[in-house]
C-alpha cells in the first residue's frame, strides 16, 4: 500500500516553538541499520538540523532487533534536549527493515494512527520460533500488513531487500530511498545522495538501490515484474532445459502433454511436481510419478474441486524426492549453489570463496548408497554394522572449494544414475507405495479420510535422524486408522493428530491425542 498523503509535519515539543522529529529503526543483524541510521543524521546536519542518534542493541539474527533512535531539530543556537530511547505513542516516523519488525512495533505501542508514518519492507525472515516450529510455523504477512495499514498515520511497504539485492547491496540504501520518498522528512532527495557519497565504500550501488526505492515509494516506477504477471494470465513455463539425444527432450515433451491433459485445477501443482521429480532423477521417472498421479485422478472429480489429486500431486513429488547423500551432495556442487553462495557473501568477481561442508553420516546412509542386497545384508548383521559405524559415524569437514574435496562429493552425486538399485529407494518406494495405496484405498469410501492421509506427508520430512523422527510420527499417526474404523469423523481426528504431531517436536501432544483415540473405540462418533 502507498499513501500519497501530505508529508508528515514534524511535532513542535517543548524547545521552544522548535520541531522535534523522532525516527526509529527496527533491524535486524546483517541489514546495516547502524548504517542507515548513521545516514539518516548526516542528512539532518547537511540540511540545518541538530541531530542525536542512539541504538539499544538486540540479539542478532532474527531473535530480536535493534532499535536505533534517532531525534533531530533545526538549528536555531539553542541546543534541545533529546531523549535516548524512543516512548509507547511519541514516535513520528517508524522504519522496520523487515515485515515482522514493524509487527513488534505495532504490538510495542510505537505506531500509533494519528501520527507515525511506517515505513517497512514487505519481505520477511522467519523468527526462530517459526523455523523451530515442526510445521508450517509462519506468521501470516496479510495479517500484519492489515494491521500496519489501521495502526499507522501512514503506512508504506513493499519489497526493499529484493532491491537491495538486485543493486548488488544491503537493505540500508532501500530503506533510505524509502524513507526519501515518502517525504516524511523536509530534506531534499541530494542531501540523501551526498550521505550514501560521503561512506566512499559501495557508493554506486546504493545509490542505484536508494533510486529504485525513491522511485517506488513516490509511485512514479512501474510495476515490478511480479505485479504485471498477476495482472495477466502467466504464461507457460519452458520446459528443463535437457542436454543430450533428442529422444530426451522429447520424452519430456510428452510428459508435459500428459500434465497439460489433467482438469485445470490440478495442473499448476502437477506441473511444479513433475518438474521436481525429472530434475531429481531424470525423465522416466516423471512418468512414474504422473502414473501414480493418474490413479488418484481416476477417483477424484468436480465435486470435490480436485482436492485429491492436488493432494497427490503434492506429496507424491516431495515423498519421490527424497533426501538421500546422493541428493545433498548433487545439491552441494551444482553451479547455481556456487553462485547463490558467492552472491549472499559478497563474493568480487577473481576472489577465491573457501567453502566447507560439514559431514555426519550413519551406518543406515551408508548402506543407503549400496546396491539394495548388499546393503540389507550389512544391515541384517549387527556385529559387521556396528564394525562399520564406528568407523563411518563421525563428522567430516570437506573442503568443496578444493580439487579432492569437490570431487568427492561430485562423484557421489553422480551415483543418482544407479539409485533405482540401492537400498533406499527400495526403502523409500515401498513406503510410499503402501502409504498411497492405503489413501486411495479409503478414498474409495470416504473421500475425506483419504485426502487426509495424503496430507499426512506433510509428516515426513529432513534427513538422517530427523527423518527418522518424523517417519515415527507418521508411522503413530496411522496407526489410529485401526481404532478410528467406521466412524464418521475419522477424516478429522487423523487431521487433528497430524495437526499435534506437527505442533510439537518431542511428541508429547501426539502421545495425549492418540490416548484420546484409543478412548473413542467404543463411543458413537461426536
Amino acid at each position: 500500500m502507498l499513501d500519497q498523503a501530505s508529508p508528515l509535519r514534524p511535532r513542535t515539543d517543548a524547545v521552544g516553538d522548535e520541531q522535534v522529529i523522532k525516527l526509529a529503526v527496527l533491524a535486524v543483524g546483517g541489514q546495516g541499520g547502524g548504517v542507515l541510521a548513521d545516514w539518516i543524521t548526516d542528512v539532518a546536519e547537511r540540511s540545518g538540523y541538530i541531530a542525536q542518534s542512539t541504538s539499544v542493541a538486540g540479539v542478532a539474527q532474527r531473535t530480536g532487533a535493534t532499535i536505533y533512535y534517532i531525534e533531530m531539530a533545526r538549528d536555531t543556537g539553542r541546543l534541545p534536549v533529546f531523549a535516548l530511547s524512543p516512548s509507547q505513542g511519541d514516535v513520528d516516523i517508524l522504519i522496520a527493515a523487515e515485515l515482522m519488525e514493524a509487527g513488534r512495533a505495532i504490538i510495542r505501542g510505537f505506531v500509533t494512527p494519528e501520527r507515525t508514518t511506517l515505513i517497512a519492507s514487505s519481505h520477511r525472515i522467519a523468527a526462530v520460533s517459526e523455523k523451530i516450529e515442526p510445521g508450517d510455523g509462519r506468521a501470516s504477512s496479510q495479517k500484519v500488513q492489515a494491521t500496519a495499514e489501521a495502526a499507522a498515520k501512514r503506512f508504506i511497504a513493499f519489497d526493499m531487500e529484493k532491491i537491495a539485492a538486485e543493486n548488488g547491496t544491503m537493505i540500508s540504501a532501500s530503506l533510505l530511498g524509502a524513507l526519501a520518498g515518502s517525504d516524511a522528512l523536509p530534506f531534499a532527495r541530494a542531501s540523501y545522495e551526498q550521505a550514501i557519497g560521503a561512506g566512499g565504500r559501495g557508493v554506486k550501488a546504493s545509490l542505484a538501490a536508494f533510486g529504485a526505492a525513491y522511485d517506488r515509494a513516490r509511485g512514479i516506477a512501474a510495476a515490478p515484474a511480479g505485479d504485471k504477471a498477476a495482472a495477466k494470465p502467466a504464461a507457460p513455463e519452458a520446459s528443463p532445459k535437457v542436454s543430450g539425444p533428442e529422444t530426451l527432450l522429447k520424452g519430456w515433451q510428452d510428459l508435459a502433454a500428459r500434465v497439460r491433459a489433467l482438469p485445470e485445477p490440478m495442473r499448476d501443482m502437477a506441473e511444479r511436481g513433475l518438474k521436481k521429480v525429472v530434475d531429481y532423477q531424470d525423465i522416466a521417472y516423471g512418468g512414474e510419478y504422473l502414473d501414480r498421479l493418474d490413479k488418484a485422478v481416476a477417483l477424484d472429480g468436480p465435486e470435490h474441486a480436485y482436492a485429491l489429486s492436488i493432494a497427490a500431486a503434492k506429496h507424491l513429488a516431495n515423498a519421490m524426492c527424497y533426501d538421500d547423500m546422493i541428493r545433498v551432495a548433487d545439491l552441494k556442487t551444482r553451479s547455481t549453489r556456487d553462485r547463490r553462495v558467492r552472491k549472499e557473501v559478497g563474493v568480487k568477481d577473481g576472489t577465491v570463496l573457501q567453502v566447507t561442508e560439514y559431514f555426519h553420516p550413519r551406518i543406515e546412509e551408508f548402506c543407503g548408497t549400496l546396491p539394495a542386497g548388499l546393503g540389507s545384508y550389512i544391515e541384517d548383521q549387527p556385529k559387521l554394522a556396528a564394525f562399520l559405524d564406528r568407523r563411518i559415524n563421525r563428522g567430516r569437514h570437506i573442503r568443496t572449494d578444493s580439487f579432492t574435496g569437490f570431487a568427492m562429493l561430485w562423484f557421489i552425486g553422480g551415483l543418482r544414475r544407479w539409485r533405482r538399485r540401492l537400498l533406499r529407494h527400495k526403502v523409500e518406494m515401498e513406503h510410499l507405495e503402501r502409504w498411497y495405496e492405503l489413501a486411495l484405498a479409503h478414498a474409495r469410501e470416504n473421500y475425506a479420510l483419504g485426502l487426509e492421509i495424503l496430507n499426512c506427508r506433510r509428516l515426513i520430512k529432513g534427513y538422517s535422524d530427523t527423518h527418522a523422527r518424523a517417519q515415527s510420527k507418521f508411522d503413530r499417526v496411522l496407526s489410529a486408522l485401526a481404532m478410528l474404523e467406521g466412524r464418521d469423523d475419522a477424516a478429522d481426528w487423523i487431521r487433528r493428530l497430524r495437526e499435534a504431531a506437527l505442533k510439537d517436536e518431542k511428541g508429547d501432544m501426539l502421545d495425549g491425542a492418540l490416548k484420546t483415540v484409543a478412548t473413542l473405540r467404543d463411543s458413537p462418533a461426536s
